[in-house]
């Protein structure tokens, strides 16, 4: 098995970018939660819906294709864009990637 590289980045002013090992078959949402960063998963990571949302800066063709289910999840996250994922469904096959975070702070109730 493969390790690569996911570079995280955060809309949240007081995060730093960090850089984690990201095993092949891996998504955004397990590398988070097994270090701690807050990713909301309310489905509990079964693309069931949109709180995961995350933006995939670099390394596209690094990840799984995306599903229509997760497309239509994604029309209902919060500010999608043409770079939009679900950090569940962003599952490594073949290197490096980027994503950021959109601010957590909404969900968490700050």
């Amino acid at each position: 098995m493969n390790v690569y590289n996911v570079t995280i980045n955060f809309e949240e002013k007081d995060h730093d970018t960090i850089t984690l090992p990201i095993a092949e078959g891996e998504s955004v949402l397990d590398v988070c939660l097994e270090n701690g960063i807050e990713l909301q998963h309310n489905c509990g990571g079964v693309c069931g819906c949109s709180t995961c949302h995350i933006y995939v800066n670099k390394g596209m063709d690094n990840i799984q294709e995306i599903s229509d289910k997760e497309e239509d999840f994604i029309d209902r996250a919060v500010n999608p864009r043409i770079t939009s994922r679900l950090g569940c469904q962003c599952v490594v096959i073949d290197g490096d990637i980027e994503v950021t975070l959109p601010d957590q702070s909404g969900f968490m109730g700050h």
